[in-house]
């Protein structure tokens, strides 16, 4: 018999990736995540913000409809529930409520209940309105830190809650302050 001389390779033991390959990967997912991170939640918090103001504007659209029935908006102890129930439903109803529930023909909302903004808080509403010019309706989002008077909240008019402008330009969307454009015809006579 005659042996060769050849060593034949045998197949290795060793199974996997080097510690040096793994750090290396996970040097490059860590500065994967830091670069696009940032901008991900950016996007969620500048759409949780669009959000809120859509729902704002629809709220608005539909105190419109209930104000045209009723030929006013809801008071501020209705709030916008008057959208979705009618005024005066529960027991110990005020005259005022139960004469404008006559001709209200709602709910003026597709859902059976008020939405939450995209924090999980309820709306502010306030009819008459406290902080702003004018005869439409006040409504709010505390926004994302669910705080009242914050730089963050959402609010439906230009100015701020103290009564004055907020802001040079009277509090736009580009404020630190966010606020829903009203455009409104009624009551504007």
């Amino acid at each position: 018999m005659h042996r060769s001389t050849r060593q034949t390779k045998r197949p290795s033991l060793r199974h996997g990736f080097t510690l040096t390959e793994l750090l290396i990967v996970m040097a490059i997912l860590v500065l994967l995540v830091s670069m696009v991170g940032p901008r991900l939640l950016g996007s969620k918090k500048k759409a949780d913000i669009n959000a809120a103001k859509t729902q704002i504007g629809m709220f608005q659209a539909a105190l419109e409809r209930y104000a045209i029935d009723v030929n006013t908006f809801p008071n501020t102890e209705e709030g916008l529930d008057a959208l979705v129930s009618e005024p005066g439903d529960s027991e110990g109803g005020d005259s005022e409520s139960e004469g404008r529930s006559s001709s209200w023909d709602g709910p003026y909302l597709k859902q059976n209940t008020l939405p939450l903004d995209p924090w999980g808080n309820s709306y502010g509403y306030e009819f008459p309105p406290k902080h702003s010019k004018g005869d439409q309706p006040e409504i709010w989002s505390f926004g994302p830190d669910g705080e009242d008077d914050t730089d963050d909240d959402i609010l439906s008019w230009t100015s701020g809650r103290d009564g004055e402008a907020d802001g040079e330009d009277g509090g736009s969307f580009d404020d630190d302050r966010s606020s829903a454009e009203t455009t409104s015809t009624f009551g504007d006579e």
